[in-house]
């Protein structure tokens, strides 16, 4: 079979629709609602502290055995919760319009809560449902599918509903929202339930048997080497972009010259480096993706770097923007592409019988540098300046590439993913 036949499948158009559902309702709550409060004149640092919200996503491991272990009358142990926690999603982002910022915060503080713990419950089971659902060959490029469908449904709520803010009602705007959860609840009606192992017999077995089984398949010291390099493989490249508005801003950017070129320089390249590098993976292996693509992800640092050292400019040239332009994209490539080969390699290192439990143990563990340690960020850039805050960025990216040496090795194929090397 082509790449291209392998890309054209039945099995990668349910990524497609897995990766939109998965993607709304965590840039709803990234670009709709702090747009919607600033608008209603919510104070600044009120906005702020809404990322807090977002505490379900990292800690989404916690109830993961809950999905594992019991499966819904309807549907199965995987549709069952899909189907359910979009209906929920539909009806909370629908209702979240129907509030005043002004009058209603607490309840709108409540609701957007409650739509984190059903999206970050979502994710759950959607990415225990692809990696039941791929073949061991497809998960490069079938997560590629499912990264580039989350970017693309940021446009939902960071693009057109804006829009229609400047014409309609916000009620109005979260409904039409709300709408688009519709066709991950009819491509959940529609597919098959996947059917890889038995399920847990026990809340305890689903609880205690993911952490045991992954600790007794590769001992203790490979567990620790791969849960290290989950945590730094993106640490480098998640705080160079944590601040990468300001930076840009303190650079002389006007924030329009900023969105505009953010939005196309940055979306587009996202999507090309995750399709590119999950067809690649086809032919390179998930073991040599991460060296390559952490390469690449590497290098764009230092592409803020050249833009650091170059300082503010007094007045931004049309090849001042071609340079910003240069530097996101490149950035937004190496994101895409690197994103490609982690979300693989750890869908790879999963067990079929606890996948729920193990992927989102996984996921939350490589959250956290963008939870806790971006929000050093800030006093990082005060006390080193924007140049050596991007050299150290770099430096940090180093540790994760290095270890891929003992649980990637550069010669070893797909099937050895996750066994950490003895040399």
């Amino acid at each position: 079979m082509t790449i291209w036949q392998q890309l054209f499948t039945r099995r990668m158009l349910i990524c497609v629709f897995t990766g939109f559902a998965s993607g709304l309702p965590l840039y709803l709550l990234l670009n709709l609602v702090p747009a919607w409060l600033r608008t209603e004149h919510i104070d600044l640092k009120v906005i702020g502290a809404f990322a807090l919200i977002q505490f379900p996503y990292t800690w989404k491991f916690l109830w993961a055995p809950l999905l594992d272990r019991y499966a819904v009358p309807i549907l199965g142990r995987r549709r069952g919760w899909m189907l359910i926690m979009q209906a929920a999603l539909l009806v909370v982002i629908a209702s979240l319009g129907g509030f005043s910022p002004q009058n209603d915060l607490g309840i709108i503080v409540m609701l957007a809560t409650l739509l984190a713990l059903l999206s970050a419950t979502l994710d759950i089971a959607l990415d225990a449902y692809r990696r039941e659902l791929l073949q061991d060959n497809e998960l490069g490029l079938g997560n590629a599918v499912h990264v580039n469908a989350y970017r693309i449904s940021g446009l939902i709520p960071g693009s057109l509903a804006l829009i229609l803010a400047d014409h309609l009602p916000w009620n109005t705007v979260f409904i039409i929202t709300a709408l688009f959860v519709l066709p991950g609840m009819v491509m959940t009606l529609l597919v098959k339930e996947p059917h890889r192992a038995t399920p847990p017999r026990t809340l305890r077995e689903a609880a205690v048997e993911p952490f045991h089984e992954f600790i007794s398949r590769k001992g203790w010291q490979s567990a620790l080497l791969i849960l290290a390099f989950l945590f730094f493989y993106k640490l480098g490249d998640s705080l160079c972009t944590a601040l990468a508005t300001p930076f840009y801003l303190d650079m002389g950017f006007s924030k329009s010259q900023i969105g505009l070129i953010a939005k196309n320089a940055g979306l587009w390249p996202a999507v090309i480096g995750a399709l590119l590098g999950g067809i690649w993976m086809l032919k390179l292996g998930i073991n040599r993706a991460l060296w390559l693509f952490g390469v690449v992800q590497v290098v764009s640092i230092f592409g803020f770097y050249w833009l650091a050292i170059q300082g503010a400019q007094p007045e931004v040239t049309p090849l001042h923007l071609t340079q910003l332009a240069f530097v996101i994209g490149l950035e937004a490539m190496g994101v895409g592409l690197g994103t490609a080969a982690f979300v693989a390699y750890i869908a790879h290192t999963t067990h079929p019988a606890y996948t729920a439990t193990q992927f989102a143990l996984f996921t939350s563990l490589a959250a956290v540098p963008r939870t806790f340690v971006n929000a050093t960020a800030g006093w990082l850039v005060e006390q080193m300046g924007w140049g050596s805050f991007f050299l150290l960025c770099a430096a940090l990216a180093i540790p994760g590439m290095l270890l891929l040496l003992k649980v990637a090795p550069w010669g070893e194929t797909e099937k050895n993913v996750g066994r950490v090397s003895a040399a």
